[in-house]
This record gives structure tokens, sequence and C-alpha cells, in this order.
């Protein structure tokens, strides 16, 4: 198991949170690559996603039901998530869209115009 170790740059407030890598894969299709990364029991309103020096940062936070009553036993991990991508160059990072869906982040990474094949016709 690989963990991250985010400290906080508030230099008021000195801690550090424990983030685990989540599971990703990369689909490349004729426009666009396809980016799956796994966060259960992430929603949309635990995401914070950014784009900085062609590095696509994602964090995400679980949102776990309270449990009432004695724990007895658990295998839930209780970590959020943190991954970060190097975008290749060739990614319009302007297009770049994402949508969550039962745990699973979906981007659609645009490629860029001018690296797109394009017909050439002869007059």
């Amino acid at each position: 198991m690989e963990t991250l170790v985010r400290e906080n740059r508030n230099a008021d407030q000195q801690r550090s949170e424990q983030l685990i890598m989540p599971a990703a894969s990369v689909v490349e299709g004729d426009g666009a690559y396809i980016l799956n990364v796994e966060m259960p029991g992430v929603n949309k309103e635990g995401l914070e996603i950014s784009v900085e020096n062609n590095e696509l940062t994602i964090v995400g936070r679980r949102s776990l039901p309270q449990i009432e009553g004695t724990l007895i036993h658990c295998e839930s991990r209780l970590e959020n998530f943190r991954r970060v991508f190097e975008l290749d160059p060739s990614i319009d990072t302007a297009k770049v869209s994402a949508r969550i869906e039962q745990g699973v982040l979906t981007f659609t990474l645009p490629k860029a115009e001018q690296v797109k094949p394009r017909k050439i016709t002869v007059s």
C-alpha cells in the first residue's frame, strides 16, 4: 500500500493528512484520452480537481455514513484519496471535463487540434 502525505500550506496550522493513491486507467480514443479513477465513497462535493503547469491534481474526500451503535468489524478504509497526473502537452487542458458516477471519476482529456490527424484535399 502506498500512502502520500500532504502538508497543509497554511503556516498557522501545521498538520498533515494521510491520503492513498486510487487506482486509475487510461484509454486513448480518436479525439481524446479517457481517464478513470476509482474513488469509492467520494461524491461530487468531496472532489478538489485542478490543472496547473500540465499537472492534473485530484483529491477526493470520502463521505462515510455515521455509524450508530458499536462498530464490531470494519474493512472499509477511512483514508481519503490523492493522485497527480502529468499531462502531455498534446492535451487541450482548457477543454478537460469530469464526471463522477458510482465511485468512478471519469475525465475526458481532449487532444489539442494541432495533434489530431487531418485530411488534406488535393485541388
